[in-house]
């Protein structure tokens, strides 16, 4: 503030000093008089050289004139251009000059006429008052030049800062500190929001922090929890050969299919956690195309697929993760339609496509782009066991293999293709 009370009290000096410059030079004006004896000295003198007035010395009285006679003809003038328009007494009148009559008596002669003291007066004030009225102009435009240059330098620039830094820490971006200048007027301010900065940093770090450790006991926890589903689902295959009462055999199968849907769960939430962490790793290699064969044959657990050939090509992929794909997409057919699932295969610019159609009820056009969303559950999912991360994780494992997962709705049913990058 005091820098600002600083630039304020020189410009109202620097006002204060071009008005009173300007009062100086209007004040100083003072209307020329008219010299009354020098005035009758021309007359007589004049008067007296008539006879011979073209050679008459007018060097005395220090003005230009011209004289005209009765008949308002020219018949003498000085040198000069003050009087350089006027060519009869009676325009001489209409611009201003002082006229003079010259008599002999009773006798008209002729006409002076000289330019008028006053006149010349006012003209030069007004050369005067235009000079000063230049000068305010000059001091005021210079004052306001200096004011507005300190108001965008001291004002609107850090305002400016601040709006950019405002909008920075919106998209979140919390690594450019607000600069502090000398003499800022919102000194204050600004440390005050490089503080909520480096607090809102922090915040952000500790929450980091807090997401990877949730993410790693949920990786943790999936990962523990499998080994005693797959002790379940042991048990339940041990029971199905030694029991043989049916009822008891209906319980077991009930039992083993449960623990196989918790399986699939536990292993989505834990590819879920260890992609956000950074360590769902997918290592291509090449490999035969019959190695599909091989997939959906281990994960057609129901015998429901309809396979076509594999075409005789390789492909590059990871087997690990893309048997976890095929699995994810026929366990969604199983639990969803229950119906047969036709796959086929076919070439097509780098890439081998293979088709999964179910003929199911299908899902609505406009939740087709969803399913491939982290979480989401169709229209079509209630009451049905879920995480909504199948086909999420799915369609991020086909990326990270080069390839792509597209879904669609045909009516009947339901389509996934997969485009599986070749070798």
């Amino acid at each position: 503030m005091k820098t600002y009370s600083k630039v304020l009290f020189a410009m109202i000096l620097l006002m204060m000093a071009g008005i009173l410059a300007f009062a100086g030079i209007t004040v100083s004006y003072h209307s020329a008089k008219t010299d009354t004896l020098l005035l009758n000295d021309l007359q007589q003198s004049v008067l007296e050289n008539w006879d011979e007035i073209g050679d008459f010395d007018s060097g005395q009285f220090q003005t230009e004139m011209r004289i005209w006679n009765s008949e308002s003809f020219l018949v003498y003038e000085t040198e000069g251009n003050a009087l350089d328009s006027i060519d009869s007494p009676e325009k001489a009148l209409e611009e201003g000059c002082l006229c003079m009559s010259v008599h002999d008596g009773s006798r008209f002669l002729g006409t002076i006429a000289i330019p008028s003291p006053a006149r010349e007066s006012f003209d030069a004030a007004r050369q005067k008052l235009i000079a000063a009225a230049l000068i305010l102009m000059l001091v005021i435009l210079l004052a306001g030049g200096m004011y507005g240059f300190y108001v965008h330098r001291a004002i609107i620039s850090p305002f400016r800062r601040m709006e950019a830094f405002a909008v920075d820490v919106a998209a979140g971006n919390l690594d450019t500190p607000l600069t502090l200048e000398q003499n800022n007027l919102f000194g204050a301010f600004t440390e005050s929001f490089d503080i909520m900065r480096e607090e809102l940093k922090a915040a952000q770090k500790r929450e980091m922090q807090l997401k990877i450790k949730e993410k790693e006991l949920i990786a943790s926890l999936s990962h523990d929890l499998k080994t005693p589903i797959t002790g379940i689902k042991l048990i339940c295959e041990l029971l199905t050969v030694k029991v043989e009462d049916a009822y008891t055999l209906t319980k077991i199968e009930s039992i083993h299919q449960k623990a196989e849907q918790i399986s699939v769960m536990v292993s989505d939430l834990l590819a879920s956690a260890l992609d956000e962490l950074g360590e769902m790793q997918v290592t291509c290699r090449d490999e035969r195309a019959s190695l599909l064969h091989k997939l959906v044959e281990e994960h057609d657990t129901k015998s429901l697929v309809n396979e076509a050939a594999v075409p005789e090509c390789m492909i590059a992929v990871d087997r690990l993760r893309l048997s976890q794909i095929i699995g994810n997409i026929l366990s969604n057919s199983y639990k969803y339609a229950g119906t047969a699932i036709d796959i086929g295969y076919r070439l097509r610019d780098g890439y081998l496509e293979m088709t999964m159609q179910d003929y199911g009820s299908g899902i609505p056009e406009d939740e087709v782009g969803l399913v491939t969303t982290k979480f989401y559950r169709g229209a079509n999912s209630e009451g049905k066991d879920g995480s909504g991360l199948g086909l999420y994780i799915a369609s991020h494992l086909m990326e990270k293999m080069n390839g792509e997962l597209i879904c669609s709705s045909r009516g009947q049913g339901f389509l996934v293709t997969l485009l599986i990058p070749l070798s």
